[in-house]
């Protein structure tokens, strides 16, 4: 493993690596191989709950997990940009390790890991369950160890060959299209799947798309007579971006009937500013967030954000949503006077749906 660690040190890629719950013995390999200094940007061990809810500024559905391990390679790439801006992005390298390994007592659920690669150009995840009491924890961190080196060196141009071992292991590469490329790279605002200019917007995560998102689109087509664009954002400013295997989960859902533009506008001042004149869908729990000083700087501040509403001619249909044990609907919300009036609500009576996407994720694992 040494020589295959020095030709990824003389190699031009630089690395930021981030681990939690494993992952610390490829650290440590890549560290103690001389030259390190010319390849690792950065190493992070979120290993307590409330460090890696930080890392990731949200709290997880699991923080062992395909998913959590997207996100810390999303922010372990989105941190290169930033440390190493002389870089060409082609050779920036994020990867991230979830693990749940062998420790001083014996584990109800299974040992397993995942890994996440993330560059310019291609997302490649593997994730393994392993064989239960048949490694020391040495091992099941060398076995790990092994496979980040085989995805640095293929990265790299490097050829490593993969472990061998009897577990099953599911491998996927997501290949980045050109227009997702440029997005991330700040050279275009949005990428759509339509040349016809948005007019009813939806915004959200859609992990899943599930009925109550279909429910409100039907809804808000019939109030206004427009087709609705399911909007995307790719790239928030306080969150992890979306890998490319998650873009492309994502964009999946949707059929060819459905509109789809995907931004790098996390707040809606930004989305107004991309797309005036628009009518949004938007849950009442997220339109309290609007209002929300915490995410602004200032009270100021946020209502100055708020203004663009009214500067791009911008419009909201608010759904009541559940928060908590509550049903919230838009009369339940202060809303700054001078919006109010281009804020227009489904009451309980004509639509409520109580499912969650995060409850959706959660009953499938």
């Amino acid at each position: 493993m040494q020589e295959i660690i020095q030709k990824i040190h003389q190699s031009p890629y630089k690395v930021t690596i981030v681990s939690s719950g494993g992952g610390a013995e490829a650290i440590s390999s890549l560290l103690q191989v001389p030259g390190a200094s010319n390849t690792i940007l950065e190493s992070y061990i979120p290993y307590a709950k409330e460090s890696m809810d930080a890392y990731l500024n949200k709290k997880p559905d699991h923080y062992c997990s395909m998913q959590t391990c997207l996100s810390m390679s999303a922010n372990a790439y989105k941190s290169c940009s930033k440390i190493a801006k002389n870089t060409k992005p082609k050779h920036l390298l994020g990867i991230a390790i979830t693990a749940s390994l062998a420790t001083t007592y014996k584990k109800i659920g299974d040992h397993k890991f995942y890994i996440a690669l993330q560059t310019s150009s291609y997302t490649k995840s593997i994730e393994c369950i392993l064989d239960k009491n048949t490694r020391s924890r040495k091992e099941e961190e060398d076995l790990i160890a092994s496979y980040v080196m085989h995805l640095l060196g293929e990265a790299c141009g490097i050829s490593v060959s993969k472990p061998n071992h009897n577990e099953n292991i599911n491998v996927v590469k997501t290949t980045a299209e050109k227009s997702w490329i440029k997005l991330l790279n700040n050279d275009v605002n949005f990428v759509s799947s339509s040349n016809s200019k948005p007019e009813l917007i939806f915004p959200g995560s859609f992990n899943p798309l599930h009925e109550g998102h279909l429910r409100m689109r039907d809804l808000a087509e019939k109030k206004t007579g427009m087709q609705t664009t399911f909007e995307i954002c790719a790239k928030n400013a306080d969150k992890p971006p979306l890998t490319f295997q998650e873009i492309k989960r994502t964009l999946d859902q949707f059929d060819d009937n459905d509109s789809w533009v995907m931004t790098s506008a996390g707040r809606f001042s930004e989305k107004a500013e991309m797309f005036p004149n628009s009518v949004f869908i938007i849950g009442a729990d997220t339109l309290v967030r609007v209002f929300d000083e915490k995410f602004y700087l200032n009270n100021k501040d946020m209502h100055e954000h708020v203004d663009r509403f009214n500067d791009h001619n911008i419009h909201f249909l608010v759904f009541g949503r559940k928060v908590g044990k509550r049903f919230v609907s838009l009369e339940d919300i202060i809303i700054p006077e001078n919006i109010r009036l281009r804020c227009t609500g489904f009451n309980e009576g004509s639509f409520r749906d109580d499912i969650s996407s995060t409850e959706i994720r959660l009953s499938e694992t």
